[in-house]
Order: structure tokens, then C-alpha cells, then sequence
């Protein structure tokens, strides 16, 4: 952070681990299922963007899609994950967990903070919805959470910017508060401004042409509000460039 931010791009696939690199990321959050907002990559990939990156590489520990009120079998899955993300050169974790009435489950984080260290974890977007910020955000400085990363519990960080700049002021320092949530060239300085934030995390992707020449325009790998079979989501060098840009004249 030797210009007083660092740039986080969500990433899921090697390609938009090298770009985002290339782009000036300093660190890089490693999930796979974007559409889902993140679900764990594969051994495979990690073990090779290890090999292909320099930057710190975060790993998103969530067991599936949907709300984040886990089960016994699905905590043991997620203590599963980290303990494989740990052995195959994991720099940091990122997981989160709520109660049915919208708190931060310390019982269960507590547990995983446990299998987690002596890594750095990040609390995840669970916590846009919990049901007070303000006691979440001491909950989780509580049970030492490095950092939290937040949309300020509105559908983007610029609509939920206010609470960004409230919760970045409450925690004097105690943790991270890093914004995400639909940043891009257009709203990073604002975000940036408004919320006197040092970190911020983006995924700054471009659709790619896929390279098949036979198509069958017939059928769909996936359901029916998937991504187009034969175009591909990567990073985009010149986007994290530009954010990174900006974020250097800000900050």
C-alpha cells in the first residue's frame, strides 16, 4: 500500500488473476460462482494462480449459494475448505455467517477464525444483511476480523455510501472497512471520497468473445439466467488500470 490504498479484484479464473495483477491489484479475492457472489474455487485453480501471481491471494470459504445460515454439515465443509485453501498456499480467507435473526454468528465464526489462522480473514458481504451494522461491525472487531467488506447494506456501495463513511469512522482503525459492490470508473472517486476508504474492492471484468468457431445455439450448460455459453467474463487489464489510477489521484 505504498499509495495509501490497496485495490481487491474478485477474480475466477487464472486469466483474470494475471490481469488483475498486470492492472496494479494488490491483492486478489479467489472465488468461483460470480453469478452466486462467490462460491470456493477449485484446488486446481488456487495452486495455479499461486504459481502466476505475485499479490496476496484471498480465498472466498462459502459452502453454497444463497443466505448465509449454514448447517452442521455445511460448517463442516467450510472448515474443510480452509483447512485445503491453508495447504495449498492460501495468503488470506473470506467467510461469513449469520443467526436467523440477522447477527453475526460469533459461535460459528469463532470456530472458523480458529481453523482459519494464523491467516488474515475478511468478513464478506453477509454482512449487508445483518440487521444493525453498527453492533455487527463491533461484533466482528470483537472476534478479530481483519476486515469487512461491505456495499454499506444497500444494493451498491455508492447507493449505501452514508453507512460506508459512518462504519469507516466507528472503527477508528480497529478494522478494515473496505467498500464493493458495483464500483467502477464512473463511481470509484466518489466512493473513494465519501468514504475516505483505503482499500476497495472491485471485479472490473469485460466480456470476451469465446474463441469456439462451432456453436449449437440449442443448449445451455447451466439455468436459464446463466451467462452466454460462449462468452466469457475475465478481468480487464485496462479497467483495473483506470481504477487504480484514480484511486492514486485520490488517495
Amino acid at each position: 500500500m505504498d499509495d495509501g490504498f490497496l485495490m481487491e479484484v474478485c477474480v475466477d479464473s487464472v486469466e483474470s488473476a494475471v490481469n488483475a495483477e498486470r492492472g496494479g491489484a494488490g491483492r486478489i479475492e479467489l472465488c468461483a460462482g460470480l453469478v452466486e457472489g462467490g462460491t470456493p474455487p477449485s484446488m486446481g485453480l488456487l495452486q495455479v494462480v499461486k504459481q502466476c501471481v505475485r499479490v496476496p491471494v484471498f480465498v472466498m470459504i462459502r459452502p453454497r449459494g444463497g443466505d448465509f445460515l449454514y448447517s452442521d454439515r455445511e460448517v463442516e465443509v467450510m472448515k474443510a475448505d480452509i483447512r485445503l485453501a491453508k495447504l495449498h498456499g492460501a495468503d488470506g480467507l473470506v467467510f461469513g455467517a449469520l443467526t436467523e435473526d440477522g447477527r453475526i454468528d460469533t459461535e460459528l465464526c469463532t470456530a472458523l477464525l480458529a481453523v482459519c489462522r494464523p491467516l488474515p480473514v475478511t468478513f464478506h458481504r453477509a454482512f449487508d444483511m445483518v440487521h444493525d451494522p453498527q453492533v455487527a461491525l463491533e461484533t466482528l472487531i470483537s472476534l478479530g476480523f481483519e476486515r469487512v467488506l461491505t456495499s454499506g447494506c444497500d444494493s451498491s456501495a455508492l447507493e449505501g455510501l452514508s453507512l460506508i463513511k459512518k462504519l469507516a469512522e466507528q472503527a477508528k482503525g480497529r478494522i478494515v472497512v473496505v467498500p464493493g459492490g458495483g464500483i467502477t470508473e464512473r463511481n470509484l472517486q466518489r466512493i473513494l471520497e465519501g468514504s475516505s476508504a483505503s482499500e476497495f474492492h472491485c471485479s472490473a471484468r469485460s466480456a470476451r468473445d469465446s474463441g469456439m468457431k462451432f456453436r449449437n445455439p440449442n443448449v445451455a450448460m447451466g439455468a436459464s439466467f446463466s451467462a452466454p455459453e460462449y462468452s466469457i467474463k475475465v478481468a480487464d487489464v485496462a479497467k483495473v488500470r483506470t481504477l487504480n489510477a484514480i484511486a492514486k489521484n485520490i488517495l
